[in-house]
């Protein structure tokens, strides 16, 4: 459990469902990662429910039963939120709502309010602005109150509309007015980013919370907030780096999660632009957390719907300092090895090794192996440009990167 030292937190419950898609171990794994973006968001989480089901409830998402036995428990302890790790549809919301009588998020609604607390520049907050209008669109019925009991929402503040209709073309005139204005913005970045002429681009991607800022502000010597909390990036931050005698463009670009909102993917597109345009991909991974090879599979399945999967890419494994494997008892003839178990030096050996040298095992915090990570950094960017400007040979001949002090 994480540890609460703000009195301010606002009391949450959670609300999970084991199903067949789904079993025990994945869905507590869900609610671990829902639990950090409720303490990201402000929140603490006072419990957690989850129910075994074929197939979540049309209706409530939850059974009868386990929806009494949540009412009372949020009724006894004062519970101000209820969040649900899946998304909810718009008539289980309104369901579930008029039941418990407190507001009632989703996962969803949930990484949209901490994309909304992040967003510091006018571009990141029209992005998420549309996002939550998007998904607001098609769950307007009865939204008034519900936005009420939240003490407003954005754009929705004043006394409101009262007619569904009237309710829904003010959104699809507000969505459309931020379409375009994001379309201005999109082409202002284009022209921007075609303008920064022929160096190579360099962008850091991987599962939110990995260390990517830490490792920017390592190597390119800038100041990129970092915090050990989720979506502590939104605004893709981008410097001049030199390693040698060869300067190159470093991107830090916002982190992905698993079930990113569809709303978020489309909103960000020039954010993931930077992924798009990026000569090299520094792919950080956080290996210490338990599965990080899902986390990899979540980044790649995104990289799949931006036609970035094929680009060049280093695995950068991060955290190894923080890295623990699970022992076995010598005389504990019943317990099966798994990946769990496997040392560092073991995972070096699997499919890890098969990455023709383009995997490297480093700590931003504790700047391990950090030389070793600029070198390949180094002969990997060189090698694009020389490419792609054969003419430029002389220019940057491969020299002995020197060891940082």
């Amino acid at each position: 459990m994480l540890e609460k030292k703000n009195l301010d937190y606002e009391k949450v419950v959670l609300v999970g469902v084991i199903t067949a898609t789904q079993n025990e171990e994945k869905a507590h794994e869900y609610l671990d990662e829902l639990e950090f973006l409720t303490y990201t968001a402000g929140g603490e989480v006072i419990k957690r429910f989850t129910q075994r089901l074929d197939t979540p409830n049309p209706k409530t998402f939850i059974g009868t039963g386990k929806m009494e036995e949540l009412t009372q428990f949020v009724e006894e302890n004062e519970i101000g939120t209820v969040i649900f790790d899946d998304e909810l549809t718009p008539a289980q919301q309104n369901n579930i709502e008029k039941i418990l009588r407190i507001k009632i998020l989703d996962r969803t609604t949930l990484i949209l309010d901490i994309f909304a607390q992040r967003a510091q520049t006018s571009y990141a907050r029209t992005q998420v602005e549309l996002a939550q209008y998007q998904y607001l669109l098609p769950r307007l019925t009865g939204l008034w109150t519900h936005l009420e009991r939240q003490r407003g929402g954005i754009g929705m503040r004043g006394p409101g509309e009262t007619e569904i209709e009237t309710d829904r073309r003010i959104v699809r005139d507000r969505i459309a007015l931020l379409k375009k204005k994001l379309e201005t913005i999109d082409r202002q970045m284009a022209t921007q980013r075609s303008n920064r002429g022929a160096l190579v681009r360099v962008a850091l991607i991987g599962y939110t919370n990995v260390g990517k800022s830490t490792l920017m502000n390592l190597i390119s010597k800038s100041e990129v907030f970092a915090e050990n909390k989720l979506f502590a990036t939104l605004d893709t931050t981008v410097r001049k780096v030199v390693i040698g005698n060869l300067p190159f463009l470093l991107s830090d670009t916002v982190g992905f999660i698993r079930k990113l909102p569809t709303q978020l993917i489309e909103s960000f597109k020039s954010t993931l632009d930077e992924v798009r345009d990026a000569d090299l991909l520094l792919h950080v991974v956080d290996i210490s957390h338990p599965n990080f090879e899902e986390h990899i599979a979540s980044v790649n399945q995104i990289l799949g719907e931006i036609q970035s999967i094929n680009k060049p890419t280093i695995m950068v494994f991060n955290k190894i300092d923080a890295y623990t494997h699970q022992t076995i008892d010598q005389d504990d003839l019943m317990t099966e090895k798994t990946s769990r178990h496997f040392t560092l030096e073991e995972w070096k050996q699997t499919w890890m090794n098969r990455m023709n040298g383009d995997a490297i095992f480093i700590s931003a915090v504790n700047k391990e192996n950090i030389q070793e990570f600029r070198e390949k950094v180094y002969k990997k960017v060189r090698e694009i440009h020389i490419t792609r400007f054969p003419y430029n040979n002389f220019l940057y001949p491969e020299v002995e990167i020197e060891e940082e002090s």
